[in-house]
């Protein structure tokens, strides 16, 4: 193809990192120049994927993990405070049955939702940021940064949920042995805030201390869980039955399939919300997704088993506890019965030789399913499980929350947050965020409840999961040609089920804390989109939105136009929009919101070269002005040129100009004959194409290239112009001349709905005869009634057939002077050579054909000088020219119809098509 053409490279797709020059492939122009060598940046640095982290010190390489190590310390994050303190208390109160129902709901929501998060996790290259990032990169920044605080703030709550279930543990253990630091809950609050402050320091020492420290907890669980299904068949001991535990019975089965609601928080979904934060550990692999080697990899598998092994541990424990143990017991040996008593005697375990009736009947029952139950081979190993379960819990959240928040803060959505987003160490550590996460989980320690606690962990994290499922279900649904995922066992509709489910179950389980959930995300999702952050992460959002305006731009082909559906689409002639920003505000002002304006820069070829980014600094500079328009450059040989072609090939389908918008020509009679009827042109070929057309004349001019203050990036819309102030109570006159299909009114009126020319009002001059004059103004009032335009006064302009003053009659002619032949004054010297030096002139004959015509331009000049001099706004309907009108004739009389005038004209012409109906069909 080319000797400097360069073979396909990893490095010219990678995206790089700030401040670093990245290779890349020769550009277009480079490979139209003939023989040149050495493009491609080859002396240019190695790129690194974005979110890549370069090496602090030489040797040193930041620790990535495996999918085992990485990911399936998921499972020591799914169990936690929930597996064996609570999970035992949720089989009593609803029974086996109803918790395998709660297990396999809750396995569900995240089983689908770990599917949903593998195919969003395998769909490009993933860095830091875990489930925040993942979101955000898929729905956008708007909804990424609510549920990036949202998430961040329910794992630094788990931290504190199974911290406290720890200390409960411990507080119970030296309650048995007699010993008390100050009473039963400052002591847990003691305990909770001094473990807390161990794992945080096991966090900030690295990724290496912390995987080694879970890796411990890992083991000692698989010990504590052997050594409780060893406890459920051996023999149990009298000690052991006065705690209710009686190993396998079928009668005890039978009576825990049942639910047994008690207390008047007893209920399935109370249950089911105290249950739920025991399988919302799925994402802690995904949260360090940064320090895995192979993310795409790692993350569904990892994840997928974590969630198959957990499970089966939940319905091996509740059934062999709801198997062998009874709800209620004393854990008083002088309970069993001997001999032949044959007392009164309540509850199952009667039948095995126990009377425990006193402490059902009182409610003081310590022990049994309901209370307290350890089912083990050997008694103390169970709390090493206990142990294990919530401290690895509590680790794994503390280091997933902020790694999390320290993503969303180098994002910059939120300025007051960027503080936290800094790292330190080869692995880039969040030490700022770890410290505001061990602050907030020692706030919440002291509440010391676990259930409450537990019921608010559920709502954030069902939030977080229906944000998830929706996010892999709106990719798939706009189907973008980027959204490619690797992982291919999901179902866009099972997402959406899921994402449904989660909110409802929200709503089941607090509805009040649902509503609090919902009301912070849209506030913070206002604040986004208020401010808008300057990012672009290729979201399904942007995708969703081409679909629907493509979708609706080919809809709007099959529908037939309709008078009462018109508005004006505006082709708008502005050169660089920051030129020319009074015509730019101009017709920013009856479009905005209704209708297309299109900024039209007819480039000439001689003009210099200008910036790459011209067309990005112009978008820019529309936006900051907040002016709803497009940006079209287009490369001409001269001004017709370009605006023939744009008026040709400007638009999509129906959503195409039918309005030319220019400036008034102010230089003419400086310029010379070919840009005067370069300009003329235009007009005329406006008027062949069946466009409207306006004209904008002020006057200092509209060229305020000399007053821009140029910055870095060309963007300033600080230069005010008379179309953003408020004009008050001034008027907007309209002289409408010539019916053009209502134009002349409609642009008016959609002014007046605007802030700055709210309250002005809209005279209406027409010409007519004294004769007639009343007559006339009552039929005008008639129709403008009937068109419901809101007009201030009709003004019957009787005296526009007078001949003008003299001397604006001489004005005129001073003024077309130095552009006509006067060849009747040159004896023996004929029209036709005359035109062959100067074909742009005007013949003597051609002056006088149109010496009406001009005396009628300069006469109304007059009425409209004399009547709107300081007027916020005239329009004049545009003379219409015939062919054979010369361009400087015709240039020299829209220079009349508004000349004088300190307040901008416009002159406007409809293309003699209805734009406005009296009827409502």
């Amino acid at each position: 193809y080319s000797s400097i053409d360069l073979v396909p490279q990893l490095e010219y797709y990678a995206r790089t990192i700030k401040h670093q020059q990245a290779r890349s492939r020769p550009s277009l122009e480079v490979l139209r120049k003939t023989f040149e060598v050495g493009v491609g940046g080859d002396n240019t640095s190695e790129p690194q994927n974005e979110g890549e982290q370069p090496p602090t010190s030489k040797g040193k390489t930041p620790i990535r993990f495996g999918w085992i190590i990485g990911v399936m310390r998921v499972m020591v994050n799914i169990w936690g405070v929930i597996l064996f303190l609570r999970l035992t208390w949720i089989t009593s109160q609803a029974g086996i049955v109803l918790t395998y129902v709660i297990i396999f709901i809750s396995v569900l929501v995240t089983s689908l939702t770990a599917l949903s998060i593998s195919a969003i996790a395998t769909n490009g290259r993933v860095v830091s940021g875990g489930t925040y990032f993942l979101i955000s990169r898929t729905l956008g920044p708007e909804i990424g940064g609510p549920i990036g605080i949202m998430y961040a703030f329910a794992n630094t709550l788990s931290v504190a949920l199974n911290t406290v279930g720890y200390a409960e543990v411990v507080r119970d253990m030296m309650r048995e042995l007699g010993v008390k630091i100050v009473d039963d809950v400052n002591d847990v609050r003691i305990i909770g805030v001094v473990t807390v402050t161990v794992l945080m320091l096991i966090a900030v020492s690295g990724m290496k201390w912390e995987s080694k420290t879970q890796i411990f907890f890992f083991l000692v669980m698989m010990v504590a869980f052997t050594n409780y299904i060893v406890g459920t068949v051996l023999p149990q001991s009298i000690e052991k039955q006065a705690r209710g535990l009686f190993g396998y019975k079928a009668d005890i089965f039978v009576e825990n399939l049942a639910p047994s609601w008690r207390g008047p928080q007893g209920n399935f979904f109370r249950m089911f919300s105290v249950f739920f934060p025991g399988a919302t550990g799925i994402l802690a692999g995904v949260n360090i997704c940064g320090d895995l080697r192979d993310p795409a990899s790692a993350i569904p598998k990892g994840t997928l088993w974590a969630i198959f092994w957990t499970t089966f541990s939940y319905l091996v424990i509740s059934i062999t506890a709801g198997a062998c143990v009874v709800r209620d017991a004393s854990g008083n040996m002088s309970d069993i019965i001997t001999g032949n008593r044959s007392d009164f005697c309540v509850g199952l375990a009667c039948q095995h030789g126990w009377n425990f009736t006193n402490c059902i009947q009182s409610q003081t029952c310590k022990y049994g399913l309901s209370n307290s139950v350890q089912l083990s081979a050997y008694y103390y190993i169970i709390f090493a499980g206990i142990f294990a379960a919530t401290l690895s819990s509590a680790l794994g959240f503390l280091v997933s929350a902020p790694k999390v928040f320290q993503c969303l803060c180098k994002d910059q959505i939120y300025p007051f947050i960027i503080f936290f987003a800094k790292g330190y160490g080869k692995n880039h550590e969040p030490l700022r965020a770890y410290v505001l996460c061990y602050l907030i989980a020692v706030c919440f320690i002291i509440i010391a409840e676990l259930n409450n606690i537990a019921a608010l962990i559920s709502n954030f994290f069902l939030c977080s999961y229906a944000l998830i499922n929706f996010s892999c279900f709106h990719a798939s649904l706009m189907n973008a040609p980027g959204w490619r995922p690797t992982f291919r066992y999901y179902s866009k509709w099972a997402s959406l089920f899921v994402a449904v489910l989660s909110v409802v179950l929200m709503f089941l389980f607090t509805w009040w804390a649902a509503l609090v959930t919902l009301s912070i995300i849209i506030f913070l999702y206002g604040y986004v989109n208020y401010t808008k952050p300057k990012l672009n992460w290729g979201s399904s959002v942007q995708a969703g939105t081409y679909n629907l305006a493509l979708s609706y731009s080919v809809s709007l082909t099959t529908v037939e136009d309709h008078v009462k559906n018109y508005r004006p689409q505006c082709l708008v002639l502005t050169g660089p929009p920051n030129q020319r920003p009074a015509l730019v505000d101009f017709v920013g002002c009856f479009t905005k919101n209704t209708s297309l304006m299109i900024c039209g820069d007819i480039i000439m070829k001689d003009r210099k070269t200008r910036p790459d980014n011209t067309t990005d600094v112009m978008v820019k500079w529309l936006n900051k002005r907040k002016v709803r328009a497009f940006y079209t450059p287009f490369t001409g040989d001269n001004l017709r040129t370009g605006a023939h072609y744009l008026l040709q090939a400007s638009g999509l389908g129906k959503l195409k100009p039918d309005t030319l918008v220019m400036g008034f020509k102010a230089n003419w009679r400086n310029s010379t004959p070919e840009s005067i009827d370069d300009y003329i042109n235009s007009i005329y070929d406006t008027f062949d194409f069946n466009y409207c057309l306006c004209i904008l004349r002020m006057m200092d001019g509209l060229d305020v290239t000399a007053d821009l203050d140029y910055q870095a990036d060309d963007v300033n819309p600080s230069i005010n112009t008379v179309f953003q102030n408020d004009q008050g109570k001034k008027t907007i006159d309209v002289y409408w001349i010539a019916d053009d299909g209502g134009l002349t009114l409609l642009v008016p009126y959609l002014l007046t709905r605007r802030k700055h020319w709210r309250r002005c009002k809209v005279r209406v001059f027409l010409v007519g005869d004294e004769q007639n004059e009343e007559e006339q103004r009552k039929e005008m009032t008639l129709l403008l009634n009937r068109f419901r335009l809101n007009v201030k006064e009709i003004i019957i302009m009787t005296d526009s057939e007078k001949r003008p003053q003299a001397k604006c009659l001489t004005r005129f002619v001073d003024s077309v002077a130095p552009f006509r032949l006067f060849d009747e004054q040159q004896e023996g010297v004929s029209v036709q050579d005359l035109r062959q030096s100067a074909p742009w002139k005007i013949s003597d004959k051609e002056f006088e054909v149109f010496r009406q015509k001009s005396e009628r331009m300069i006469r109304l000049n007059e009425i409209i000088r004399k009547n709107s001099q300081h007027t916020a706004l005239v329009l004049v309907s545009l003379p219409v020219p015939n062919r054979d009108c010369p361009s400087a004739l015709y240039m020299a009389w829209l220079d009349t119809l508004t000349y004088g005038l300190h307040c901008p004209a416009v002159l406007i012409r409809g293309n003699q098509q209805n734009v406005m109906t009296l009827y409502c069909q």
